[in-house]
């Protein structure tokens, strides 16, 4: 019991410090214990993993290379950090965090919330974020289930996490993120009134956080599992794709590929995406290079997270499309 007690006063310690703002020596008073006592309690959640804490990286260290990029690109917001480590998951961790950071930080209202959940940056992002400021309305899935079931658990585990952190409430979409055809998508929807809401709900989005990948088989998915075939990734990139924003393919200028797959995918459309208020993508690393860069000159998204070597990537010269192969005719897919 003695255990319970304890554990019951320090969740009700960090509620009162990180989430309502009060003074040690104020919680002190109010819960008549020591201030000593307040700060070890204080660091015994974080040791539980109760209070997670986000480094605040200062903004606009790189604030030449931010102002560049968003001049080239008409962006509203660049934040590039340096990276620890080359290593891809430390990267992810880092560009996960501040990205946590800067959403702690929202200055605008939001009503609704598009969030990505397959992301594993945006994951990440949701197990480092503190509750926001900013509350919200609605946490809408932007895609289906992709990939195993454990990873779809993980999915739905962030959404309502996430959620809970926004004081919104959980819509998700628990239908198949990638289907075979379009007659079984038809289908699906049609017998699915929870998935259409989450869909219809998509039209009026606030702030849409997205996911930008490279146009190749995402190693936490298998080919086919709620997702494409490695023969339709082949197929997609002889079309010119470079990467894809929520599973719609993009060739090197941000153009839609139009592969005949976007009508495969349950999830937002790119006119969903286009018409939301801010899109954000936190995304580095030099596999996704290309990918990154297709999605800001398709004015994908307004607000990018970045590490400094993508940075620099972006601000690179490249070949002119009128130097680059023919893309072929456009293949439907199956």
């Amino acid at each position: 019991m003695a255990d319970v007690d304890t554990q019951r006063l320090m969740i009700k310690v960090a509620r009162l410090y990180h989430t309502h703002g009060m003074r040690q020596t104020d919680i002190a008073k109010r819960l008549q214990i020591s201030q000593s006592r307040v700060s070890r309690l204080l660091a015994q959640a974080e040791e539980a993993s109760i209070v997670r804490t986000v480094v605040a990286v200062p903004q606009h260290i790189h604030a030449e290379l931010e102002e560049q990029i968003e001049a080239r690109y008409g962006l509203s917001e660049v934040h590039v950090v340096d990276a620890v480590s080359r290593d891809e998951a430390e990267l992810t961790k880092d560009l996960a965090h501040t990205m946590a950071y800067l959403l702690y930080d929202l200055a605008f209202e939001v009503r609704t919330i598009a969030f990505t959940s397959w992301s594993r940056t945006l994951r990440l992002m949701v197990e480092a974020l503190l509750p926001l400021r900013t509350k919200c309305e609605n946490v809408v899935e932007t895609l289906g289930d992709l990939g195993p079931p454990d990873l779809q658990h993980d999915s739905a585990r962030s959404t309502q996490q996430f959620a809970s952190l926004t004081s919104g409430q959980p819509v998700f979409l628990r239908t198949p993120g990638v289907v075979p055809t379009v007659e079984i998508k038809e289908l699906l929807l049609d017998r699915d009134p929870y998935a259409r809401r989450a869909l219809e709900m998509l039209d009026s989005v606030d702030l849409a956080l997205v996911g930008i990948a490279a146009a190749e088989m995402d190693p936490q998915l298998g080919s086919g599992e709620n997702f494409f075939t490695d023969e339709q990734y082949a197929r997609v990139r002889e079309l010119g794709a470079v990467g894809e924003v929520c599973l719609h393919f993009l060739d090197a200028d941000g153009n839609p590929i139009e592969s005949g797959l976007e009508d495969l995918v349950v999830g937002i459309t790119l006119d969903q995406l286009r018409n939301a208020r801010h899109r954000w993508a936190v995304a580095g690393g030099e596999r996704k290079h290309e990918a990154i860069r297709a999605a800001l000159r398709g004015g994908w998204v307004d607000t990018l997270v970045t590490d400094s070597a993508t940075a620099e990537f972006l601000l690179a010269e490249r070949q002119p499309s009128s130097e680059r192969p023919t893309a072929p005719t456009a293949l439907a897919g199956s």
